[in-house]
This record gives structure tokens, sequence and C-alpha cells, in this order.
């Protein structure tokens, strides 16, 4: 039996894994925090749903990686302040982020986070810390498509220019 056999949990993780779940669950930490914010200024209430899960399953992996990061011995990074709940009409017309600009930034949060996710499976030698970002990535995708889709029916996308193929006339 070598180094890396037997139970996962009984390995140690090795740094790349340590600096990525590490670095996840910071980014994780501001994304809810930043998602709380975007909730109260959102007027669009499928959007405001979308956000609403995205809040609830960020929580959920900050759940899961801090357990990962503890069992561990790793310190934990800090923590943003909740963010308390306003409604729309409070905020003023000009402070407002508008509907397509947190589609937007939300669009560009699952990017990043795939790309994250893809990196932390890619480079994990404990079958439990690759498994557990493939569940996230799988989350990050359908959410992305949830979004793609709203974001096309409500007008939001802006595509960049679209490449027709003209046939040459030879």
């Amino acid at each position: 039996m070598g180094i890396m056999s037997g139970n996962p949990k009984d390995q140690p993780l090795h740094y790349g894994e340590v600096f990525s779940t590490w670095s996840y669950l910071s980014g994780i930490k501001a994304m809810v925090a930043s998602y709380q914010t975007q909730a109260n200024h959102c007027g669009d209430e499928d959007l405001k749903k979308l956000i609403n899960n995205l809040i609830d399953q960020g929580k959920q992996e900050e759940e899961e990686v801090t357990e990962l990061l503890k069992e561990n011995g790793i310190a934990l990074p800090p923590s943003p302040p909740e963010r308390s709940k306003a409604t729309l009409e409070d905020i003023p017309v000009g402070a407002r982020i508008n509907d397509p600009e947190i589609a937007l930034s939300i669009s560009k949060d699952i990017a990043a986070g795939l790309v994250a996710c893809s990196q932390a499976m890619g480079q994990s030698t404990r079958e439990d810390v690759a498994m557990m970002f493939g569940q996230f990535h799988t989350v990050k995708a359908q959410n992305g498509a949830k979004l793609l889709k709203l974001n096309k029916e409500k007008g939001w996308l802006v595509p960049p220019p679209l490449h027709v193929h003209k046939p040459s006339e030879d």
C-alpha cells in the first residue's frame, strides 16, 4: 500500500489543496455577502429568487469547506459581516445596482467559480476533495445555465459580435 492509499480522509492535504480550499472559502464568503447586498438592489423577482438560491448554496458550500479545513487544522479566512436587509425603495435611484448589472456580475462570478473548481479538482490527490469540488462545479454549471436562460428571457444578454458565415460563390 502506498502513501496515498486507504481512506482519503486519513491522508494529509497537500499545499495546493490547502490553498485552493482556503481561497475558495474566502471567495465564497465574499460572494455570499455581495449577493446579500445585490438582493437588496434587485427588482426582478426571478433574479431575486436565483440570488437567494445562490446565497443558500454558498452557505452550504461554506459549511462543507470549513469542516474540511478545520478537520485538517487549517486556520479559516475572516468572514465579512452579514448584510442587513433593505427594500429597493430604501435605496436612492442613483445609488441602485440595476438588474442587468447584477445578472452580469453573477454570470462573471459563476464563470470564475467554474474555473476555481476545475483547478481544485485537477490538482487534488485526495478523492474526497476532488469530489467535493466536482459537486460544486456541477451546481455552478446548472446555475450558470439558469442565469443564461434568464438573461436571454429578460433581454439582458449582450452578445459579442455574431459571426455569420456566408459561403463563397465559386
